[in-house]
């Protein structure tokens, strides 16, 4: 699947992450594809979320080294955490709803609201920047990234690596097809009965976890949660 980088070569990390005594830091497997950098746990969810994401195609960890220079005169070079890369599939056109790269900040709140004055010069020459690019320039705090959203990620994460029945996958969905829209009670009533309940929660959960079945992940799962197939 293409990503949605209108220039070549792609954009690669551009400093090293290092261990630090004031933040925890890490590498993430991202799709056990890539392996991302991050030098806090708001970083490390905010890879978290977009991999659950389709539509990203890859989350690239510090990917250009911006210059900017202050009030006074100095100049220095900012690094933005995250260029995030949209898969280019059937639902976008490159002339019209094109979906820019996302270069990205990562802000607890208390720190922005406190430095934000201090911090702007930086920011707005990455602003300019992703601008050139074609880009796009957000900055995210706990927000943007610590909602119901990720909340329902990491609940199903529990379900992700379980195995069943290529078979009986289908059986469901060809279900869920047939009906259109269903709640979550209602297909598990109609597959699984007495014993093979806890079976068949873990069974329909897993199926939205590996993207089989949809929801919308913006309100708490629950037995009545809608589920479709996209």
């Amino acid at each position: 699947m293409s990503s949605n980088s209108r220039y070549q070569p792609i954009p690669k990390q551009t400093r090293k992450i290092k261990p630090t005594r004031r933040s925890v830091s890490g590498v993430y497997a991202f799709r056990g594809e890539s392996s991302i950098a991050y030098e806090s746990t708001l970083e490390r969810d905010f890879v978290i979320r977009h991999e659950f994401n389709l539509d990203v195609a890859q989350v690239i960890p510090q990917p250009v080294a911006i210059p900017f220079r202050t009030p006074r005169g100095r100049t220095y070079s900012y690094t933005p955490d995250f260029l995030v890369l949209w898969s280019l599939g059937s639902n976008f056109s490159i002339s019209s709803n094109y979906p820019k790269p996302m270069l990205v900040e990562i802000k607890p709140s208390e720190e922005w609201k406190k430095n934000w004055r201090e911090w702007s010069v930086k920011w707005k020459a990455a602003r300019r920047y992703a601008r050139e690019q074609g880009w796009e320039f957000r900055i995210y705090d706990e927000s943007r990234i610590r909602d119901q959203v990720l909340k329902n990620i990491m609940f199903l994460s529990r379900y992700q690596r379980l195995e069943f029945l290529n078979e009986d996958n289908l059986h469901i969905i060809e279900s869920v097809k047939e009906r259109g829209v269903v709640e979550f009670h209602s297909l598990l009533a109609r597959h699984y009965m007495g014993i093979y309940r806890a079976t068949g929660i873990s069974h329909i959960w897993h199926l939205v976890a590996t993207h089989k079945l949809k929801c919308d992940l913006s309100v708490p799962l629950s037995d009545y949660s809608e589920l479709w197939v996209n």
